[in-house]
């Protein structure tokens, strides 16, 4: 019954904000031919891809499987080269190339593809780090959304964290200065959106990928978002 209340309630609401990312949240910011991402190593085929997005049943909500037979290679998490500057343990977010990178030793990274904003005005700028996560975060509309939709309303108390929630599955809270910049590293309903510009600044995830970010990126941990 839980489940048919959150489906109905996001049917409710108009599911294309969410497709275009109407999180109001501010902006950010990327640059690709910034000769620090190595070509090479991001083409094959992960063997392992069908395991890691599967379906997942060992959380509080279903975590739905990812069809991979159509999805492109490249949208799969993968290890890769990597010859940035930023220290192991860094996370990098390349707004052009729409890849997140996890900085490993060795010249490495993990590599996750994500949907960012739909203009570059809208991206996150600068460095970050990480503040708080939370698992099934709740989605709270900001002023501004409930302005232009006011029957989100309904929801400035916040929407439960669920498997309709836009964020999904994990959040990480970008944080400056010790002040929450109100951008978020999380899953998305949308998987479809990954790879893609769509968001108002957000970065996103699906749903397997940001739970296993979150996994590996400490509360404390620098985030740099690199914008051309």
């Amino acid at each position: 019954m839980r489940a048919v209340a959150s489906r109905s309630r996001l049917n409710s609401l108009d599911r294309r904000f969410f497709i275009t990312g109407l999180l109001a949240l501010p902006a950010g910011c990327a640059s690709r031919g910034s000769g620090e991402l190595e070509p090479g190593g991001g083409s094959a085929i992960n063997l392992n891809a069908a395991a890691m997005y599967g379906p997942i049943d060992s959380e509080p909500f279903p975590v739905e499987g990812i069809d991979i037979a159509d999805r492109d290679p490249e949208l799969f998490r993968q290890e890769v080269p990597y010859a940035g500057r930023y220290a192991p343990g860094t996370v990098v977010v390349s707004i052009p190339e729409r890849r997140l990178y996890l900085v490993q030793p060795g010249g490495r990274a993990m590599r996750y593809a994500v949907g960012v904003g739909r203009e570059e005005a809208l991206n996150f700028r600068g460095t970050a780090t990480i503040g708080r996560k939370a698992e099934w975060p709740t989605w709270t509309p900001t002023a501004n959304m409930i302005q232009h939709i006011p029957r989100y309303a309904a929801y400035a108390g916040g929407m439960p964290g669920g498997a309709e929630n836009p964020l999904g599955a994990r959040a990480l809270y970008l944080y400056r200065n010790g002040q929450d910049s109100h951008f978020r590293l999380h899953g998305t309903i949308e998987p479809e959106t990954i790879g893609t510009a769509v968001s108002s600044g957000c970065i996103r995830l699906v749903n397997q990928d940001i739970i296993d970010l979150y996994e590996r990126v400490p509360v404390g941990a620098t985030v740099v978002v690199l914008q051309g």
